[in-house]
């Protein structure tokens, strides 16, 4: 997956007619843990996540022991202590494509067929793929695909003017935490290649057998996990705190610019808006990733228009 996204590296919204009469404002900030929506099923299900700190980014030798290409280390340094102190809210799923139709249907939002898609040599390839047609059979329960930065933004617009709320897309500090659920070690469910596919859909041995030229050495084929591609969303055991898919499925775009390392970064939670604001930080690894990929303290700067068939989001 590492060497593919190199090979790749080489919003507004307007609030018009589809701007309803807003709900009431919540009276108060659920207990954490606890699940809410702000509108019927057109809208996310959220889950409450408690203040709290950890120690964002990738320890020592993790990298190493991950197998992850010499040329791909030290973004993910160095280890910093984050405070979450502001009242939080995440998607316990990606935004799936049922959802993402209603937002399409609602404000008519352009389909380029311009995603990118996974060969079985496993290169990415230019296609004329689009959200509801990536290329390999969904659900309306699958994670929507081939959806760029600037998309996922005009999404929490149009979500955030449907409910009255505020919704954004995710931190990347608010993301690591959420994937990591207080645990420190690489993976939120398991270590062991073999008891990996339990826990999450990545390239696997079911994603070996359609992409039978990728030589990726990291392609985890201990075990397998049931899905070639994506996997309907909650396919999977949660993390600790009630999220589902934070590792593996889909990759989910965040909301901070794309620096190359960790020096200089907030350590409040919030989005770093300095630096290469023509990419943005995805996480999280996706159903074609190698190990050395799917871990909490993997990230990646990816241009903003960027669609592509690993490509996801979820919502905060």
């Amino acid at each position: 997956m590492t060497r593919r996204i190199d090979i790749l590296l080489a919003v507004s919204c307007t609030l018009c007619g589809w701007m309803t009469t807003l709900p009431p404002a919540r009276a108060q900030t659920p207990a954490p843990g606890t699940s809410f929506r702000d509108c019927s099923t057109d809208c996310p299900e959220m889950v409450v996540v408690k203040q709290g700190r950890f120690t964002m980014g990738a320890p020592a030798g993790e990298e190493a022991r991950a197998n992850l290409p010499n040329q791909l280390r030290g973004h993910s340094v160095p280890q910093h202590l984050i405070t979450i102190r502001h009242k939080l809210a995440i998607a316990k799923f990606d935004v799936t494509r049922d959802e993402y139709a209603q937002f399409v249907a609602e404000t008519n939002r352009p389909d380029p067929d311009s995603c990118l898609t996974v060969s079985a040599a496993a290169d990415f390839i230019a296609t004329n793929a689009n959200w509801h047609s990536p290329g390999f059979p969904q659900t309306g329960r699958d994670p929507v695909v081939c959806v760029s930065w600037d998309d996922a933004q005009a999404y929490v617009a149009w979500l955030s003017a449907k409910t009255g709320h505020v919704y954004r897309l995710p931190t990347e500090a608010e993301w690591e935490y959420a994937a990591r659920a207080g645990t420190t070690a690489a993976r939120y469910g398991s270590d062991n290649p073999a008891e990996l596919c339990r826990y999450t859909n990545v390239g696997d041995l079911d994603y070996f057998e359609q992409h039978p030229g990728d030589s990726d050495s990291t392609v985890n084929r201990a075990c397998r996990d049931g899905y070639a591609f994506t996997s309907p969303v909650g396919s999977f055991p949660p993390n600790q705190f009630g999220l589902s898919d934070m590792l593996g499925d889909v990759m989910d775009w965040t909301e901070d610019c794309w620096n190359v390392n960790y020096r200089g970064a907030p350590t409040d939670g919030t989005a770093w808006q300095s630096g290469d604001c023509g990419r943005h930080l995805m996480r999280g690894g996706s159903w074609d990733a190698s190990l050395s990929v799917v871990r909490a303290a993997y990230r990646r700067g990816v241009p903003t228009f960027y669609r592509v068939t690993t490509f996801g989001f979820r919502v905060a």
